[in-house]
């Protein structure tokens, strides 16, 4: 029983003898939290802009994918404007990930011989072939620069 005692008694005393956070361990902890949560936040506009761009090309992709199509029932066309309605009879309409709509979406159909080729200019908050046609191989996110 006094063993027992004893071991209260340490436990108790041991109890005592704990302290708990200082406010310099407090403040290191906040400290470190607020780097993380700075480079989290930096990372994540990085993504959110990547996407954006992702969602642009895909956007010029469909759009020379359409005009494949609409060539195939129309070869004499020289060019398919998806913000009128003949274009937007093969898409859908389309909006600028950047902002509200696209202010031009156009395919260029340059026909050689059997084959044809594409080129676009997709233009909004920023934009893919601003002034000059972009052609089809040549779209990617590299392509895509600022209008404003």
């Amino acid at each position: 029983m006094l063993d027992k005692m004893k071991m209260i008694w340490q436990d108790a005393k041991q109890l005592k003898d704990e302290r708990g956070l200082t406010l310099v361990e407090l403040l290191v902890v906040v400290v470190i939290l607020g780097i993380i949560a700075a480079i989290a936040v930096v990372a994540i506009g990085g993504i959110i802009e990547n996407s954006k761009k992702d969602a642009m090309v895909a956007d010029a992709k469909q759009m020379v994918s359409a005009a494949k199509l609409h060539t195939a029932s129309n070869p004499e066309a020289a060019s398919l404007d998806f913000t009128k309605e003949v274009g937007q009879s093969y898409i859908s309409k389309l909006n600028d990930p950047f902002g509200d709509e696209y202010s031009k979406a156009l395919v260029t159909i340059t026909p050689d011989g059997n084959k044809y080729s594409y080129s676009v200019q997709l233009v909004g908050k920023k934009a893919i072939g601003a002034s000059t046609p972009v052609a089809e191989s040549a779209i990617n996110k590299d392509a895509i620069v600022d209008t404003e």
